[in-house]
């Protein structure tokens, strides 16, 4: 039985788009701690603008928004072949995960480090390596809270739009409704984990939300576009794998319709 399981391309495409979409996630959270300056990435110099009346604006980002609209891109591909309570079980699935992670890192961070370990890397400017351990995987409580309840239901809110647009326009349009579902679930995403991590974490105004928000939600939002053209690009790998017959009665199924 588990082989013949195993055998199943629809299973074992799901299997795989899973351990991706799980990893992916876990990837970015770690990674997020560290800020990084889009302008300079792009070889150009630091913006310098005012949202809301905070002045001196710039996109600096965490590293996590590199990977983070992958996960929405696979929700989307999830959800055209396998319907929305595979999306569920996934970002579900994602959350357990990225929780037992954390915990785990707190787990070792806590742990009574060798004495030698501790300045093993002076000579290159680490002066306390359990220091440095706590401070790339120790981020906030309200941080992790924040993070993982904006990505529960981002999640939620991409699927269901994504669902709701499906019915409207078929098959068809694939840009449209996983690009609308995209740029509505970005935003809450870039709002929620703002408001729950540093509004009620951090005491910050509302100004300086909206403000961060936006700017968040700029380069989300121009990713999200930017990417379009990778879900056609999947999209027709996966049915050259499934075979166009397998893909079409899947696609039906995922929309709640039975194939005549």
């Amino acid at each position: 039985m588990i082989h013949q399981i195993l055998k199943d391309k629809p299973t074992k495409l799901f299997l795989g788009i899973t351990a991706f979409f799980v990893a992916n996630a876990l990837i970015a959270e770690c990674i997020g701690g560290k800020i990084f300056s889009l302008e300079k990435l792009l070889g150009l110099n630091p913006s310098n603008f005012t949202l809301f009346g905070q002045s001196g604006l710039a996109f600096n980002l965490t590293c996590g928004v590199l990977l983070w609209p992958l996960e929405f891109i696979i929700t989307d591909i999830v959800n055209e072949y396998y319907g929305p309570k595979a999306v569920r079980r996934i970002s579900y699935t994602a959350i357990v995960l990225i929780t037992y992670a954390f915990v785990m890192f707190y787990g070792a961070m806590s742990i009574p480090p060798a004495d030698f370990w501790i300045g093993s890397k002076k000579e290159i400017g680490i002066d306390n390596m359990q220091v440095a351990f706590g401070g790339i995987f120790g981020q906030g409580m309200w941080i992790i809270l924040g993070s993982l309840t904006a990505f529960l239901v981002s999640q939620i809110v991409d699927v269901t739009v994504f669902h709701k647009i499906k019915k409207m326009t078929g098959e068809k349009w694939i840009w449209l409704r996983a690009t609308g579902s995209t740029v509505v679930s970005q935003f809450v995403d870039s709002f929620v984990v703002l408001f729950i991590a540093f509004k009620i974490g951090n005491g910050w105004s509302w100004q300086l939300v909206l403000a961060i928000c936006l700017v968040n939600y700029l380069y989300k939002f121009t990713m999200a576009i930017i990417l379009t053209p990778l879900i056609y690009l999947l999209e027709k790998q996966i049915e050259r794998y499934l075979g166009k017959e397998t893909a079409h009665n899947m696609k039906q199924a995922a929309m709640g319709k039975t194939n005549e």
